[in-house]
Parts: C-alpha cells; structure tokens; sequence
C-alpha cells in the first residue's frame, strides 16, 4: 500500500491539469493536425491522471509518464519553440519527487534521448539545448528536495522517538520513585500499628506513641509524594526530595518502628552530590524496608561507605526471606538507580542471611 503524504496529494491533483494545460497550448502551437494533437494531448493527460489517481509511486509512475512523455513528443516534435515541451519538465519533477533515483535517472535519460535526436537531425537549431538544461536542472532540482523531505521526515521520527523514550523513562523513574516512598511508608507505619495494637492494653502510653509516629511517618511521606508528583508538573513549590542529610532520619524511623538497624557511616555523606544523595538514600530505603518486610525481626545492618573514589551502600539482614525472592520492582529499581550513576548493585544469599550492596563510582 503506497501511502501518499499531503505534499504528495497537491502535487498529483494539480500537475495532471497543468499538463492539460501545457498540452493544450502544445496543440494549438504544434505542426501536426488539430484531431492528432488532440488525441495525443487526451492520451498523455490520461496516462498522468492514471499515475496521479491510482497512485502509482517508483517504477510504475516512471513507465507511466514515461508513456506520457510520448504523447508530447507526438504533439511538439521538430519544433523546440512549443511551449508545450514545458510538460517533459514537468514529468522529469514529477517522476524525481515519487521514485528513487534509478527510475528518475532512467526516464530522464529517455526524455533526453529525444531532444537529444532532434538536435541531431537539426543541428542548425539551438534551442534543444535549453531544453536539455531545464529537464536535467528540473530533475536534479526536485531529486534533492525529495530527498530533503525524507531526511525532514526520518528527524521527526527520530525526534517523535526520543520524546516518546524520554517520557517513558520519565514515567519509569517517578514510578520508582513512588514506590519507594509508598513502600518504606506503608512498611514502616505496619510496624507502628501492630506495636500500638499489641500494646493498646496493657501499655496505652506506648500505643500512643506508636499511633502518632505512624502518623507523621504517614504525613512525611504524603510530602515525598507530593514532591514526586510535582515533578511531574515542573512545580516549583514542591518540597525537596530527601538525601544525604536525611539517612540518619531514615535508619531512625526504623528503629522506632520496632526494628532495629545497626547503622554505621564511614566517610562524610554530605560531600554527596543531590543526585548522589538521593540514590544512597533510596537504596538504603529500599533495602531496609525489604529487610522488615520479608524478615521481620531479624537483626539489620546498614552502612555508608564514603570514599574519595567511591561509594558503598551495605544492609545485611541476618534472616533470609520467606518466599523465593524475585527480580520485582524493587531490586529492579534499586539496579536501575545504581547503574544510572555507573555503579553496580548485588542482592542476594550472604552468609546466613540476606546482602544487598551498592558501589557507586565519585
């Protein structure tokens, strides 16, 4: 199926009746009779209404207005001052703008070969020349703008696929986003609720207590969320995303909820860069939510490694998950964040528990 752009309708709705038009003022100029002009003249008008209307594109249209070409011959043969040798312009730019450059070559080749032969047996006569220079210039002219066109069109393309890959990745990376924060928030906050309805009886106080971390948990995350989502709408009143400063505030959060993280930093976390910042604190995040959520009570550890080359997130977990683990969006997500900055993250069996490791590059 030939799909035909809007450039390409205009040009084949309009060139047939110009070539009506130019062969019209070939008959009236030319030497034969009128009824031969005319029936020469209504063939070629045809041929190209057949290429305009089907539409034909390539070697088709080539042989079509190839055929055409010799209807004009008919009509404006042995007089190279007929206005209607116009038209052997016109289908050389017609045949260049739809067909490579093989069957553009070819059929202006054969429109030379007639002027060319006319000139030969009228050698006393200039005027061929022009007309030679007007179908080559016509030729070359409309091949480059076709070929223009199609580099216009594969850049939309390309640029229509780059647009399309960065809002994916873009929808991807609030994705995980989300999750972290949502995940660690929903983990955390089931730890505070189950200590406060374990303790609702026998010590309120400490019910209490749990009930109200869970809640500013509940509304420190519901500030991520909304910063995540602001950056979906370039908002600029947003509050900031955390980092280095807050993995102290992070590791204890979990301590409050009822588990324990044995946290230990060595370097300055706060040399970090923002985006350096973040993707240590989401890893951390992550990895310590995965640790309370599938080996709950077991004994964590976490440590930061801050190295003028390097740096080096560890939490161990002293108890192996329940359930087979598998390549979820977690571990997918915290990968992903690490292979962003050039680094490499491992999660899995380690000694009689659970490691997962990140090592980012400075």
């Amino acid at each position: 199926m030939v799909v035909v752009t809007p450039f390409e309708r205009t040009l084949r709705m309009s060139t047939p009746a110009a070539i009506a038009l130019l062969l019209a003022v070939g008959v009236a100029m030319g030497p034969r009779p009128l009824v031969v002009g005319a029936v020469a003249a209504i063939v070629g008008v045809g041929l190209t209404a057949v290429v305009a209307l089907r539409p034909l594109s390539g070697w088709p249209a080539a042989v079509g207005l190839g055929l055409a070409a010799g209807a004009v011959y008919v009509v404006c043969a042995g007089q190279p001052a007929n206005i209607g040798w116009f038209t052997m312009c016109v289908l050389a730019g017609w045949v260049a703008l739809v067909a490579d450059v093989v069957p553009t070559a070819v059929l202006t080749g054969v429109l030379l070969v007639g002027f060319g032969v006319q000139w030969a047996v009228e050698l006393s006569e200039p005027g061929w020349g022009p007309w030679t220079f007007g179908t080559v210039f016509t030729a070359v002219a409309c091949v480059m703008a076709r070929r223009q066109r199609q580099l216009l069109a594969a850049l939309q393309e390309a640029q229509a696929g780059l647009a399309e890959r960065a809002a994916a990745e873009e929808r991807n990376r609030i994705a995980h986003e989300l999750h972290d924060v949502i995940g660690h928030a929903l983990t955390v906050s089931l730890l505070h609720v189950t200590s406060a309805r374990l303790a609702l009886d026998e010590d309120p106080v400490e019910a209490a207590a749990s009930l109200a971390e869970a809640e500013r948990l509940a509304q420190q995350s519901l500030a991520e969320v909304r910063a995540v989502v602001g950056l979906m709408k370039d908002a600029a009143d947003t509050a900031p995303l955390p980092g280095a400063a807050q993995l102290g505030d992070l590791v204890a959060s979990f301590d409050r909820a009822g588990a324990p993280v044995d946290w230990t930093v060595v370097g300055d976390p706060s040399s970090l860069t923002a985006t350096e910042g973040l993707t240590v604190y989401r890893i951390l995040q992550e990895a310590l939510t995965n640790a309370a959520r599938h080996a709950p009570g077991a004994a964590t550890a976490a440590r930061v490694e801050v190295a003028r080359d390097r740096t080096r997130v560890v939490v161990d977990s002293a108890g192996t998950p329940h359930a087979p683990v598998r390549e979820g969006s977690g571990l997918v997500g915290m990968r992903q964040r690490a292979e962003a900055l050039g680094g490499a993250l491992t999660a899995g069996p380690h000694d009689a528990g659970w490691r997962v490791e990140a090592v980012l590059p400075s």
